[in-house]
Parts: C-alpha cells; structure tokens; sequence
C-alpha cells in the first residue's frame, strides 16, 4: 500500500474510535412519564388523649329514623372495635334508633332536605364544631325533572369550601351517593356521582384532602334498601358504614392500645 494511502486509512480509523456514532432515535421513542398524580394524604396527626372528631353531613339517610337502617351506628361500633379513639359532633341528635347500645350519636343530617338546603342549614354546626373530618352525603330530594345536577355540583362545591374555610386542616370525605329505584325521579344520580368524581379530583391537594367514596359501586337498591326504595335496610346501612370505614383507616392515625371491645346487643 502506498505510504500516503497507509496514512489516510489510519487517520480514519483513529478519528472513528474517538468520534462516538449518532444516537439512534429510536431511543428517545421512549412514552413520556405520566403526569404525577395528586399524593395520597398523610394521616391525620392525633393529639394523644383526644378523640379526633367527625361530623356526618346529609340528609335523611344521614340522620336516620325509626323506618330504616342509619350507617351512623354501625360505622362508629366499627371504629371503636378497632380501637380508634374518635367521636361523632354536630347539632342534630334526632335520628337514634330505639335501645341503641352507643347512645346519641351527634351529626348534621337533616330529612327532606335537598343539597342546596343542606348548604345554607349546617354552616352554624359546623362553626360550633369545626370538625377534623367531615363526611357529606348529599344528592337526594331533587327530581329529574328539573336537570337538578349543574346546581347541585354547585351546591356541594360550596359545602367542602365552607367547611375548609372554617376549619383548613379539615378533611374532606365526599360520597357518590347511593342509587334508587324510585324512578323517574332519581334517575339523575349517576350523572351527579360522576360530577362528584371530578369535583373530588379538581379539590383534593395534600394539603386539604378531599376523598371520593363511591356509595353507588356494588349498591342494589331491591336488597339495600326498604320499600321506599330509597332509604337503607339493616344490609345497606352495613354496606355504606363499610364504605365510610374503609376510606377512614386509610387516613386515621394507628390505633392505640388495645381494640376496644364491639358493644353488646341490647
């Protein structure tokens, strides 16, 4: 090989092993990463000796009466077997049902009442007793008729800024709401339980939480209701407290000491 050749080929090779090749695009076809989702929150910080309090806002099915089955009861013998150290408050105290081993159990459900009555009517509870959690359940006594959904959206959103405004540290509990068979009239439940969803999504922060809880997945209203088809019997009131359980052990702090022991039958 001529020398001048010779040269020129080993150039060559010595600028290919320090010049690295082009990066192949296929590398960079990589999906971009999700957009991060909102954290879940921290539990709730306890102070020890003192119960953390809950206030149950809604209407009839919040309050209860002697004709159906209250999720109230059963939720709080569920808390206190497990042990957790919490009470119910609020201004109302109607509802109880007959022997009831817990006694009175406060809240803010009021029957008959539509969300934007609910609104106007529980601002002075839940100043008296500014909760650390509150659970709404909402949505009933309106007709579909009326297109009630764009103002009860309206409605609810200004409960959870209510209570928010009073009390910042607040936690937000929100239901999809139980469904019915009384139709027509509640056949706008699921369009509103759809909106709770993304009204619960647009709210919830780290820093103020607000939980979605969806009453309506697995709710059959021809066995978890009474004969209004409305109101829960003893197996929805279950069903809902279960609900309402499941979402507060993920944000309670741990129970302390031993369970308690689940009160006896009357």
């Amino acid at each position: 090989m001529p020398p001048l050749r010779a040269c020129a080929l080993a150039l060559s090779l010595a600028m290919a092993s320090i010049i690295p090749a082009c990066p192949s695009h296929a590398a960079d076809a990589t999906p971009p990463a999700p957009a991060p989702a909102v954290p879940a929150p921290p539990p709730i910080p306890g102070v020890e000796g003192k119960p953390l309090t809950i206030m149950p806002i809604g209407d009839s099915i919040t309050q209860g009466s002697g004709g159906f089955y209250v999720y109230r009861y059963p939720l709080m013998e569920k808390l206190r077997a497990a042990g957790y150290n919490v009470q119910y408050v609020g201004s109302q105290t109607t509802g109880t049902p007959k022997n009831a081993p817990l006694g009175v159990l406060p809240h803010e459900g009021r029957g008959g009442n539509s969300v934007h009555d609910i609104r106007k009517k529980f601002e002075d509870g839940y100043r008296a007793f500014p909760a650390d959690i509150v659970l709404i359940h909402v949505g009933h006594n309106q007709d579909a008729a009326n297109n009630p959904v764009p103002r009860m959206v309206e409605s609810t959103h200004a409960i959870i800024a209510k209570v928010r405004e009073i009390n910042p540290k607040v936690t937000v509990l929100v239901a999809q709401v139980i469904t019915s068979g009384k139709l027509p009239k509640y056949e706008y439940i699921p369009e509103y339980n759809r909106e709770v969803a993304k009204l619960g999504a647009e709210l919830n922060t780290k820093e103020q939480p607000v939980i979605v809880v969806d009453m309506a997945d697995g709710w059959d209203w021809q066995t978890d209701t009474v004969g209004d088809k409305v109101h829960p019997s003893k197996a929805g009131g279950e069903k809902m407290a279960q609900k309402w359980y499941d979402a507060l052990v993920k944000i309670l702090p741990p129970p302390q000491g031993k369970p308690a022991a689940p009160p006896s039958a009357p």
